[in-house]
């Protein structure tokens, strides 16, 4: 069985939503005949590579808000994911355009190190409070999951796999995503959004029922 996940590297939600549909996942009988497949999507496909501000400084400009409405809104993010096992720092958090970012897992993809380099990139952003836009910090996090220093530079420096995300993206749309975390299982099921652990079990057994090739 598959299920495809379409998330952003700077979306709290999506990594909130990684840790429940896991957690779902464990719990499932066929667990180890599922493949996990990380699909690109930009929140804001047109961010800056640098961006001065932290995340908090973006949520007051982009919605119109006070920086402390802001703050308060990213403490309640941040609580929620510690519930997950996750240590948000938004205030460290640098939202900058995560092509590059999503360019490296389709590189890592292409050497069976999707998940983990997925992982390394989120903790990065909103944990450690790493550019992800950055050259030199993407080669670091690549060669910490196993990718060789050489080839990823190379790829970051230029092009390649931006049309693999771009085709990403416009599969989402053809098929209705309009935020994110969005779950596709075996094409015919699909979750939106970071919900309970429960309603990812019941997709997930509702999809293997389902599965004509089981």
């Amino acid at each position: 069985m598959r299920v495809e996940i379409w998330s952003d590297i700077a979306c709290p939600w999506c990594y909130i939503g990684r840790r429940r549909f896991e957690k779902a996942l464990n719990q499932f009988e066929h667990r180890d005949q599922v493949e996990v497949i990380w699909r690109s999507y930009q929140l804001d496909p047109n961010a800056p590579r640098d961006y001065a501000g932290n995340v908090n400084d973006l949520l007051a400009q982009r919605y119109g808000m006070s920086r402390e409405k802001a703050e308060s809104l990213n403490v309640h993010v941040s609580a929620l994911a510690a519930q997950e096992g996750l240590e948000y720092h938004l205030d460290r958090a640098h939202p900058v355009n995560s092509l590059d970012a999503h360019r490296l897992i389709h590189l890592a993809a292409d050497h069976g190190l999707q998940g983990q380099m997925k992982e390394r990139l989120q903790k990065a952003y909103f944990t450690e409070g790493l550019v992800v836009s950055d050259l030199d910090a993407l080669v670091k996090l690549a060669v910490e999951v196993g990718l060789d220093a050489d080839e990823t530079r190379q790829v970051l420096q230029g092009n390649l796999y931006a049309d693999a995300v771009r085709a990403d993206i416009r599969r989402a749309q053809m098929i209705g995503v309009n935020g994110v975390p969005f779950f596709v299982l075996d094409e015919k099921y699909a979750v939106s959004g970071a919900q309970p652990v429960e309603v990812f079990l019941t997709a997930l057994e509702g999809a293997w029922k389902d599965n004509p090739h089981l």
